[in-house]
């Protein structure tokens, strides 16, 4: 089956589809993305992948109604042209161009499915291994906290991790405070309490995230969201990475630094079922 994609309100083969030269994505990398997992044709949290990405689009593009933006059943169609029940889907809206007859922009918006490819199993069985990026964050950078094509020293840091054989490279402020992943979120376990930064680190708003501080919220844990160093990371008991097609990995090691153990922890193990509990009930498996 040819691949279709979902662009500008039409469903088109991917061989025949075009964005101009002139698109604001391509020139500048201004533009904005979304990357979901879909299970039976169903895009898990698609309503909260669409919240982020509106409110981002309002603060550094143009405000988007959500009409404009593809529903539901575009996605489950567009899945469904491209021959998936499980899937990797992305959103993706860039600053666009301008067309001759008049000033305002005129964003690109275009939609993607393809094979979810998850991570293997043994992984979530054995842990992962991270390092710590040589990059550093800045509180100042106007796109951090969000989603942007403007994701080339993000992939330069997940090439120094593949290099060294880990899963992630995890990023540390200017001011040496732990914030995230290159494609996601960090919690950590130290004595009974679950621990992650805090939105204004600051850090991106993952939906995986958030998904979490509720379940652990409803396991009874300890949580909170709190400024963490480098020796926090170290000395934790448990660590795990969360993003919507990972949903919750375990850490075992960063760099060459065992996590507790280095085996994974009964906490992680709880936090990440529940989580499969919550996406096979939203995408009705079960």
């Amino acid at each position: 089956m040819a691949a279709t994609i979902f662009l500008n309100g039409e469903f088109t083969p991917a061989s025949e589809a075009n964005v101009s030269v002139f698109d604001g994505g391509f020139l500048h990398g201004a533009g904005l993305f979304e990357t979901m997992r879909s299970e039976n044709e169903r895009v898990f949290q698609l309503e909260s992948h669409i919240a982020r990405l509106q409110r981002s689009a309002g603060q550094l593009l143009i405000p988007i109604e959500r009409k404009n933006l593809p529903h539901a059943e575009q996605f489950s169609e567009l899945l469904s042209q491209n021959g998936l029940k499980e899937g990797r889907v992305r959103l993706t809206v860039t600053a666009g161009g301008m067309k001759s007859d008049d000033n305002a922009p005129h964003l690109t918006i275009c939609a993607t499915a393809s094979s979810l490819s998850d991570y293997p199993s043994q992984l979530y069985d054995q842990g992962v291994n991270v390092i710590v990026s040589q990059y550093r964050q800045s509180p100042n950078d106007p796109i951090a906290g969000h989603k942007t094509t403007s994701y080339f020293p993000r992939l330069l840091a997940l090439r120094e991790a593949r290099q060294a054989r880990c899963i992630e490279a995890v990023w540390f402020t200017t001011h040496n405070h732990l914030a995230e992943g290159s494609i996601s979120n960090i919690f950590l376990l130290q004595d009974g309490k679950l621990r992650t930064p805090p939105i204004d680190t600051p850090i991106l708003p993952g939906l995986a995230r958030e998904l979490v501080l509720k379940l652990a919220v409803d396991a009874k844990l300890d949580v909170a969201e709190c400024v963490l160093s480098v020796d926090d990371l170290l000395d934790a008991d448990e660590v795990f990475l969360t993003n919507s097609i990972m949903q919750v990995m375990p850490v075992v090691r960063v760099e060459k630094k065992d996590i507790a153990d280095g085996r994974v922890g009964e906490i992680t193990r709880t936090i990440y079922n529940a989580y499969r509990d919550t996406v096979q009930k939203e995408c009705k498996l079960i």
